[in-house]
């Protein structure tokens, strides 16, 4: 029985198989997968007039062709052109028919890169066709598309062609492109699958030219719709409401040991004002390492609480939710505030008690990682949820969370900067409020990029400023032996120091220790009675010792700018002057080198995190958030910031006045991609 083409055109099922790796399987998927670059084949180059490193075409006559086996077995042909010109062409790859093809005499057209050879200029592997003189050439710039294995540049070219022979609606009003000065959609899509001869190379493949500009628009304002829908559906979307009733947050803020900052207050107003609402707050906080969201999120949580709702507080890793819980539950508890704590590390009947206090609403505030929501405890009334770096959560962990009660607001926190324009589309379905400033009396943070060679220096430095009465870390990124990544090892980094620095008292601290372990280490580093405390990345983030003031981190070189950047926030804390020290190994990769400039230059985590969006690109700083959304793949969040404006402006527009097309717009590109042809 024959299997009916996904296509609106015959296609085998073993085409199909190579296109569905592309993601094609549409003829609106061959349509939107538009070229990686383009050649001019419409030109003949003499061979007298090519240069090394030039991609060129060359019109020939094949003089002999040879199997030769040294330095290994190659395809040598030898052509020359009717200026006289000589040119060598090299197959590393080849079949037996290739030597038949490549008769004396026989014309050819080659179109590569031209090398020098050790007998002159040549062509490797290069593009051909057999052409004589009078073969016309092409009238338009050849595309060059992604592809993959067994499906070659020819065959796409004319499924595409095919694919295009049905003429493609338009999506947005006339007047909308005469205001934003953008073309048609069926002309943007057709001129960069065929560009014509005089289309400006350097702006379709620096993606400026007008028609990329259009599928760009189109892109971000197919996300904005989304992501504003979502709004719009979350604020239908009813729960209770929690006014502000000065009770428990005023005692709390009083009884604080110093006074908020401008940009707390701001941002808490911003935060209870929500919660005030009948409909779920979805709002994320984010502020530099140290800026006090802390206090922020313990202030919702209370407003919960004296509404007579309870209040979940979760962190990624169980140091980070434990200490959380130990810093907040005593002044919380003096308020008269119940507080749980809930691990997956605890005695079973700890947890058990825990979760029947949290069930029966004996217990007002839950603090936990992953466990609350893992387990098959429920609360009784919760009101709020605070997700404490939520990059580090799914989307579908946070809605477990969302299932153990009503719908509850939900406060996300983020010590990692969100870049404005990240911020404006992928994160457009929440509010955002920022904390842009930190507590008086911090001191900078001194950031010294160090060889390795240099390490005896770094371990002097250590030694003196501890034996003075302070304290430090070093931050080794593995905890036991990669032959791959030969990086030093927390185990073996401890074992090294504790033999050279004899006069120093010096814990350990990873991942793997025990909660209980972890936390005694930990609690033993705060009271000082460890001087130099080893680690892995389990300190990131929380963790919160004033008289810790220097910082070495091995192997910088291999570790992401907002890492580091976290990591250097743990020092600082206090009076002492502190400084950061980034060991690293040479030889430096490009991108290490340019974080590791990043990171030594600038202090600001807000341009810290543009940069990284610079350097990494939007997928890997959603994280976990990505998973569901469509990521964008003709528009470039950087280069692209006026279009992103644009296209908000237009969504709310749309939505506002052109509900229908909203819709049309929205499935168009991001719904099950219907063929773009048709109404």
């Amino acid at each position: 029985m024959k299997t009916a083409s996904p296509f609106s055109f015959p296609v085998s099922p073993a085409l199909v198989t190579k296109l569905a790796k592309l993601g094609l399987a549409r003829d609106a998927d061959l349509v939107l997968h538009l070229p990686l670059r383009w050649e001019d084949e419409t030109r003949i180059t003499p061979i007298r007039d090519l240069l090394p490193g030039q991609t060129a075409q060359v019109q020939t006559v094949i003089r002999e062709a040879n199997v030769a086996y040294r330095p290994r077995r190659m395809l040598t042909v030898s052509v020359e052109d009717d200026g006289g010109g000589v040119l060598g062409i090299r197959f590393l790859h080849f079949y037996p028919s290739h030597l038949k093809l490549f008769q004396p005499g026989e014309r050819f057209r080659f179109i590569g890169e031209v090398r020098g050879g050790f007998l002159g200029l040549e062509m490797v592997h290069p593009r051909f066709v057999k052409a004589d003189d009078a073969t016309p050439l092409p009238t338009q710039l050849t595309p060059v598309y992604p592809t993959t294995a067994g499906l070659g540049q020819a065959t796409l070219r004319k499924l595409v062609t095919r694919a295009l022979a049905t003429p493609i609606a338009e999506t947005l009003p006339a007047a909308w492109l005469a205001e934003l000065n953008l073309p048609e959609l069926e002309n943007s899509i057709r001129l960069l699958h065929q560009p014509p001869l005089d289309s400006s190379l350097t702006e379709l493949e620096s993606r400026r030219h007008p028609a990329w500009q259009r599928l760009a628009f189109d892109e971000l304002l197919a996300q904005q719709l989304s992501l504003a829908t979502a709004r719009q559906q979350r604020r239908s979307q009813r729960t209770a409401p929690l006014p502000a009733r000065q009770q428990l947050t005023q005692a709390f803020v009083q009884a604080l040991p110093f006074e908020m900052t401008t940009a707390q207050a701001r941002t808490w107003g911003e935060i209870s004002a929500d919660m005030a609402q009948p409909h779920p707050m979805r709002r994320l906080l984010q502020g530099d390492v140290g800026s006090g969201k802390t206090v922020v999120a313990a202030l919702a949580c209370l407003q919960a609480i004296e509404n007579g709702f309870q209040a979940a507080f979760m962190a990624p890793t169980e140091i980070l939710a434990e200490q959380h819980y130990r810093k907040l539950a005593p002044p919380l508890s003096a308020l008269g505030v119940r507080c749980a704590w809930v691990s997956g590390s605890q005695r079973k009947s700890e947890r058990t008690a825990a979760w029947q206090a949290i069930a029966a609403g004996e217990a007002d505030l839950a603090f936990g990682t992953h466990a609350l929501f893992q387990e098959a405890g429920s609360f009784q009334r919760l009101g709020v949820a605070v997700v404490d770096e939520q990059h580090r959560f799914g989307v579908g962990q946070r809605l477990a969370l969302m299932q153990k009660g009503m719908e509850p607001h939900q406060l996300m926190m983020s010590a990692t900067p969100i870049p404005r324009t990240l911020a404006m589309s992928f994160f457009a379905d929440l509010d955002v409020s920022t904390i842009d400033e930190l507590p008086p009396g911090r001191t900078p943070i001194v950031t010294k990029l160090v060889s390795a060679a240099r390490r005896d220096d770094v371990l002097a430095r250590v030694r003196e400023a501890c034996l003075a009465g302070g304290q430090a870390y070093w931050v080794c990124p593995l905890i036991e032996e990669s032959e791959k990544l030969q990086l030093q090892t927390a185990q073996d980094t401890y074992a090294t120091l504790a033999e050279q620095l004899p006069d120093l008292r010096i814990g350990l601290v990873h991942g793997r220790l025990k909660a209980d372990e972890k936390q005694a280490v930990m609690a033993a580093f705060q009271a000082h009675e460890i001087d130099l405390l080893v680690a892995t990345t389990v300190i990131e983030v929380g963790v919160d010792v004033p008289n810790a003031a220097l910082m070495v981190i091995e192997h910088a070189e291999r570790m992401g700018l907002a890492q580091l950047h976290q990591l250097r926030g743990r020092v600082g804390r206090g009076s002492r002057e502190s400084v950061c020290v980034l060991l690293y190994e040479t030889p430096l990769s490009e991108l290490a080198r340019a974080r590791l400039k990043v990171i030594f230059e600038l202090t600001d985590g807000f341009e810290i995190a543009r940069q990284d969006l610079l350097l990494r690109g939007p997928g890997e700083l959603l994280g976990h958030r990505q998973s569901g959304l469509p990521m964008l793949r003709f528009a470039d969040l950087e280069r692209d910031v006026a279009l992103l404006e644009q296209a908000r402006d237009y969504a709310k527009r749309c939505l506002e006045s052109h509900p229908d097309i909203a819709a049309r717009h929205t499935e168009r590109w991001l719904g099950s991609r219907q063929a773009l042809a048709g109404s």
